[in-house]
């Protein structure tokens, strides 16, 4: 078994980070706020923007697996001192730098997604975070550093609360058989990657030399409306069908006002006001993680929110 070094701790680090440890490995995981250890995973605080100290938390590690991101609203100043920093530690270390990553860099397309699209993206967020997986490119074709990246689209499942689409903001009203109000147009079909899905492929490429100097796409089962998942969530929980309405981009714009999320998801709208469909046939060609298969996401996410609504 080997050390791995996870930095962040959200819903994608967290998962990472345990079923790390669960196979056995050395965990530590980096967070500027520290968290409570558990068997196999230490927990060390620092600011991974700092890439002395992170270098130094990175020493021995086989594998660094990026799994933070800065507030939405500081991307685009925030991202290149994290990627320098993370760079930095893998070359360093000899570790291989495992970036987790997502759709935003293609910005709008036309069909389903593929790794060979171009980064064509053009706001803000899309821009700095095509920008960071492309400063490690550059490194690893020169043969300073080791990396791959995974591309997850919106994540979905045991774990993502505030920060998911179909998580806190929908999943207990949907509980209750409560109206839900979705970014988009609800029948457009989306690709939801199930959050267990991202730790175990995060965990396969890094220990696949034939997978690094890429990017790859999560496995992810086929796409749903908004409107499906909901069904689905409503079906499993025996709870009366809930009726999902559209925020319209003028509600969008006036709760922007107020809302500084909702204000920075105006630049990603166009993903959900129609297909947003992402291919992983490429990853599930060449290695063995698959999706899991929906009827199994639907029942896990609704045991976990029940069991986190109970929660004192």
């Amino acid at each position: 078994m080997s050390f791995h070094l996870v930095v962040g701790h959200g819903p994608a680090g967290a998962a990472t980070a345990r079923l790390l440890a669960e196979r056995g490995h050395e965990v530590r995981v980096v967070t500027r706020s520290g968290g409570t250890a558990a068997p196999g995973v230490e927990h060390v605080v620092l600011d991974a923007r700092d890439a002395r100290a992170l270098t130094e938390a990175a020493r021995g590690a086989a594998a660094i697996h990026s799994c933070a991101a800065p507030p939405l609203p500081q991307w685009g100043t925030q991202w290149p001192a994290l990627a320098r920093s993370l760079c930095t530690a893998a070359e360093t270390s000899g570790a291989v730098l495992v970036m987790l990553g997502n759709l935003y860099g293609y910005g709008p397309v036309t069909g389903p997604m593929t790794e060979d699209l171009p980064l064509a993206a053009t706001g803000t967020k899309g821009r700095a975070r095509a920008a960071a997986w492309q400063h490690a490119l550059a490194l690893h074709e020169a043969g300073r550093i080791r990396a791959v990246e995974v591309r997850a689209s919106d994540f979905f499942g045991p774990g993502v609360t505030t920060g998911g689409h179909l998580a806190a903001r929908a999943v207990p009203r949907l509980l209750g058989g409560r109206a839900v109000t979705v970014l988009g147009d609800p029948d457009a079909p989306h690709s939801w990657t199930y959050l267990p899905d991202v730790a175990r492929a995060l965990a396969e490429v890094a220990s696949e030399p034939g997978a690094w100097g890429r990017a790859w796409h999560v496995p992810t089962a086929p796409a749903r409306s908004a409107r499906h998942m909901a069904e689905l969530i409503t079906t499993e929980a025996n709870a009366e069908p809930a009726t999902v309405r559209r925020l319209s981009p003028a509600l969008l714009n006036a709760a922007g006002l107020f809302s500084p999320l909702l204000r920075e998801l105006r630049e990603v709208r166009y993903q959900f006001e129609g297909p947003f469909v992402m291919d992983c046939s490429a990853y599930e060609a060449a290695f063995t993680a698959r999706a899991t298969p929906v009827t199994e996401q639907i029942t896990a996410t609704v045991t976990w929110w029940r069991e986190r609504l109970r929660r004192p």
